[in-house]
């Protein structure tokens, strides 16, 4: 087990190596090694705090500025997401129809004979529904 026990955002960046030799406990002689490069990266915690504070940096920096100011108040043309695509909503709503429709070998159905699904086919419908 290797630790790092001084975690600064100065080391950041830093290219750490290490070697491992292997040798057997009565000889000295080593049988092998190898080395590893290591680097110490910040946590995703911090890296999410590290974008968060650089971006309230360039948004004060941005309303210091009036030419930026006025760029900043025009609406922006993209349209938002607000739900499943339309393909997924299809493909969920043939899954559940093909779930509804009867299996084959059933007799007693007003449904035509070549709308009855295989076993497999029903399986393969409740596999891309779930």
């Amino acid at each position: 087990v290797i630790r790092h026990r001084d975690v600064r955002a100065a080391y950041y960046g830093v290219i750490d190596k290490f070697r491992l030799q292997v040798s057997e406990q009565s000889q000295r002689k080593a049988l092998g090694k190898k080395e590893i490069i290591a680097t110490l990266l910040p946590s995703a915690k911090e890296q999410q705090q590290q974008k968060e504070e650089e971006e309230k940096r360039i948004k004060e920096h941005l309303a210091e500025s009036v030419f930026f100011e006025q760029t900043l108040c025009q609406p922006e043309n993209r349209t938002a997401s607000s739900g499943p695509s339309l393909l997924t909503v299809f493909l969920g709503v043939v899954c559940i129809a093909a779930l509804m429709l009867p299996t084959l070998g059933e007799m007693e159905s007003l449904v035509p004979l070549y709308l009855h699904l295989s076993v497999n086919q029903k399986l393969v419908a409740a596999y891309v529904l779930g």
